[in-house]
């Protein structure tokens, strides 16, 4: 039985991740996320699974599940909002807790969840902290890969894919950024997860870009 611990867990990739792996006979799950109402959600559609509320940002005792883990897949983020300082709390002060915590413990992997915006030209509260995290998973002793997703959608979707629906559901002007030619090619949140497990199973190691490299013609 191999322990892993997701943090995050509540959210896009966390619950679709859980979904694929508690199926498994050979993982114990465990789950961090400070957020009560989708820690709500989660207990519900997964009441096998042990779920931790916790601030990672903030030393507590959920460190003590670390303890004989096997993996932890780093997968917390602050997307929106409207301060630096929930973005810097979320991206980079709890991911340098989480890999202390796995250090101190000696957990032998961790899948560090990126972003594909380290490498656009974006600059945002989100790009700025990501490409800080990502200095951190670079500076990680313990073996380890790091994914860099792009937009995805997919089971749990409120904030990416989702949002933009709501969005064109009520507005009757839907924003192209500049000339519209930004190419944009959504990540389904299942094909993360296959990669994730992938990544479990095999021990990969480095840093992936996980997007789409094939260009689709527009209409004219």
């Amino acid at each position: 039985m191999r322990k892993i611990v997701i943090t995050g867990a509540a959210g896009l990739v966390g619950q679709n991740l859980v979904a694929r792996l508690k199926a498994r006979p050979d993982f114990e799950l465990v789950g961090i996320d400070k957020h009560a109402a989708n820690v709500a959600l989660f207990r519900q559609a997964h009441p096998d699974v042990t779920m931790i509320e916790a601030d990672l940002a903030v030393p507590g005792a959920w460190a003590e599940c670390f303890a004989g883990a096997d993996t932890v897949v780093v997968n917390q983020a602050q997307i929106g909002g409207l301060f630096l300082d929930e973005f810097v709390a979320n991206n980079v002060t709890a991911t340098e807790h989480i890999l202390a915590a796995a250090h101190a413990d000696a957990v032998p992997y961790v899948v560090g969840i990126s972003s594909s915006v380290v490498n656009s030209s974006a600059d945002d509260f989100y790009t700025r902290t990501k490409t800080t995290q990502e200095k951190l998973f670079d500076a990680c002793t313990i073996s380890h890969v790091t994914l860099r997703p792009t937009l995805m959608f997919g089971w749990f979707d409120r904030k990416h894919l989702g949002w933009l629906r709501r969005f064109m559901e009520k507005a009757p002007v839907f924003p192209i950024p500049a000339d519209g030619n930004f190419t944009r090619q959504p990540l389904y949140v299942g094909d993360l997860v296959s990669i994730i497990v992938a990544s479990i199973e095999q021990r990969k190691t480095g840093t992936f870009d996980i997007s789409g490299l094939e260009k689709f013609p527009t209409a004219a």
